[in-house]
């Protein structure tokens, strides 16, 4: 990426006569390029970039299958109907400076939104857990309006608003069919999950046999670790990483959310009320999820790969003992 690919883009977003002077590649994504732009004035903002060549992830048949709420959520269509809804319940969400669908200013999809400078809620977390108290509070705050929201299905935030309507019957048979498919990738890759394939699949058939039924759609981020989350000059708490948002159970919010966590940062997030069955299912199916992604990533040239090998080798791990133990 070179800074005369984006200054166009850089100039029409921020305006007032200035020029970009430095772009800065950010760590961390797997699905689009994310780059800090520094205009002359010192003046910053973000540019996501949803290219092919941003995109770690092995290509798959499922890749923008709207209508599989856990298909890779990518693009901007996504970006923008997940920023509506986080902005329609209230929530802190970044402005969004340009939305380039017309590729008039470089040759992908292409937005350039506020910079929210500073640290994420997990590194604050680990430095001062007492200055990140109130960012904490507030981040409960968020969850709970999304908890309280309800949708008319389940589903991605971009095609329920759009009218459109998943494929399967139910969240619980949605993840099913998810954790299946997530058991036949590692099953492929791993002799441990191959073994225990047998095993996996009928207790992924007994925990969703066990679910009772739910007609009660939540919004839900999908991935929300404390890594997700800027916090903000005001202390207040900036969700990103938006596109996989969900209307769904709210048990699969808190299954990631106690995955990521400690117990100490968990519990300032966790609630009452939660369905144990719903959430037994979905902790196999995140495991199962958290084995067969990395092991996939592994497959193609993302850099990291000793952390991503140790993500993977974690939750195979952890599912595993959920059907082996004793």
């Amino acid at each position: 990426m070179t800074r005369d690919q984006l200054a166009g883009a850089a100039r029409a977003a921020l305006g007032g006569g200035r020029r970009l002077e430095a772009v800065e590649r950010l760590a961390g994504g797997t699905t689009k390029g994310v780059y800090r732009l520094t205009m002359d004035d010192a003046t910053t903002a973000i540019a996501y970039l949803w290219e092919d060549s941003e995109n770690y992830w092995p290509i798959t048949e499922h890749d923008g299958d709207l209508a599989d709420p856990f298909s890779r959520g990518i693009g901007l269509d996504l970006f923008e109907a997940a920023h509506a809804q986080l902005e329609t319940l209230g929530l802190r969400v970044f402005k969004i400076h340009l939305v380039d669908r017309d590729r008039t200013h470089y040759p992908a999809d292409l937005a350039i939104v506020e910079d929210v400078p500073g640290e994420d809620l997990m590194d604050l977390c680990n430095r001062d857990p007492r200055a990140a108290e109130p960012t904490m509070t507030r981040l409960a705050e968020s969850l709970a309006m999304m908890r309280a929201h309800r949708a008319p299905s389940f589903g991605k935030v971009a095609l329920i608003d759009a009218g459109g309507t998943s494929r399967s019957a139910s969240c619980e048979q949605a993840a099913l069919a998810f954790a299946l498919r997530c058991l036949a990738e590692a099953t492929a890759r791993d002799h441990r999950i191959a073994d225990a394939r047998d095993q996996l699949e009928e207790r992924l058939r007994q925990l969703t046999a066990a679910v009772r039924p739910r007609a009660e759609y939540s919004v839900v981020h999908g991935e929300l670790g404390l890594d997700h989350v800027m916090v903000n000059r005001d202390g207040r708490p900036v969700i990103i990483d938006i596109e996989n948002l969900l209307y769904f159970d709210v048990e699969w919010e808190h299954v990631f959310l106690r995955l990521r966590h400690t117990n100490s940062q968990y519990r300032r997030l966790a609630v009452d009320g939660l369905d144990e069955d719903r959430l037994a299912l979905y902790k196999l199916t995140q495991h199962l999820s958290l084995t067969a992604g990395p092991l996939r990533l592994l497959d193609g040239d993302f850099p990291n790969r000793e952390f991503m090998r140790g993500i993977a080798e974690h939750h195979l791990s952890e599912a595993l003992a959920l059907v082996l133990a004793g």
